[in-house]
């Protein structure tokens, strides 16, 4: 019985804080956020993906080489202007999504394939952690069809390895439109470190994603 209380006891934990605002209580999106000077990004490559809440995901990409910055948004639906509260509370067909601006030069489509895969649980239908719905759904997002090539040929060799003893629910789909995310989403870990989601979810998933691949961390990254 001990037992049977303690799992339902954690299970209450983690499904009271999400990364949706209607659970946020100690989040106070009235602080000046201090935006840094906006750097010339032309020059690089862009990558998409979304697989759970964008805080958790914009923070594991900031921390890889060669990538120059992370922009969190909405992408894979059809409604024009997405906001944050019709997204999260899954009034609109998109998904919680990252844009990645990386060096090639530094880092390949490849490895920021290996990040993804390799930060989330990519059998879990519409959801990942206590964020559950089709907002937080895994996707990887192709521009061409050398990179459906490369992400292809990675998923099966995930499926090769029975890594996972569930299917792959990964989606894998034409990129369309990116729409930034509101301004306070921006750097959110990075400017919220003691909002309780943050703590109990997003940087545990990100130091779990840092001890599985310290080879692809910036320097002075742990």
């Amino acid at each position: 019985m001990k037992y049977i209380k303690l799992s339902f006891l954690i299970l209450i934990t983690l499904t009271s804080v999400s990364c949706n605002s209607n659970n946020k209580k100690n989040t106070n999106t009235d602080i000046p956020i201090v935006l840094e000077t906006k750097q010339d990004l032309s020059k690089y490559e862009t990558a998409y993906f979304a697989s759970g809440c964008f805080w958790c995901v914009e923070a594991i990409f900031e921390s890889v080489k060669g990538v120059k910055e992370v922009v969190s948004g909405y992408s894979g639906g059809k409604e024009k202007n997405p906001t944050y509260k019709a997204v999260g509370s899954g009034n609109t067909t998109h998904a919680e999504a990252v844009k990645v601006y990386y060096d090639p030069k530094v880092i390949s489509f490849n490895d920021l394939v290996k990040v993804y895969f390799g930060s989330h649980d990519p059998t879990t239908v519409n959801g990942q952690g206590p964020d559950m719905g089709k907002q937080y759904r895994s996707i990887v997002f192709y521009k061409n069809d050398s990179e459906k090539q490369i992400i292809e040929n990675y998923m099966a060799k995930i499926k090769t390895s029975k890594m996972y003893n569930k299917p792959l629910a990964t989606q894998v789909v034409k990129f369309t439109k990116f729409y930034d995310a509101e301004d306070y989403h921006q750097d959110f870990e990075k400017n919220n470190p003691n909002q309780s989601y943050i703590k109990a979810v997003s940087v545990p998933r990100l130091k779990r994603f840092q001890s599985k691949y310290p080879e692809l961390l910036k320097k002075g990254v742990h």
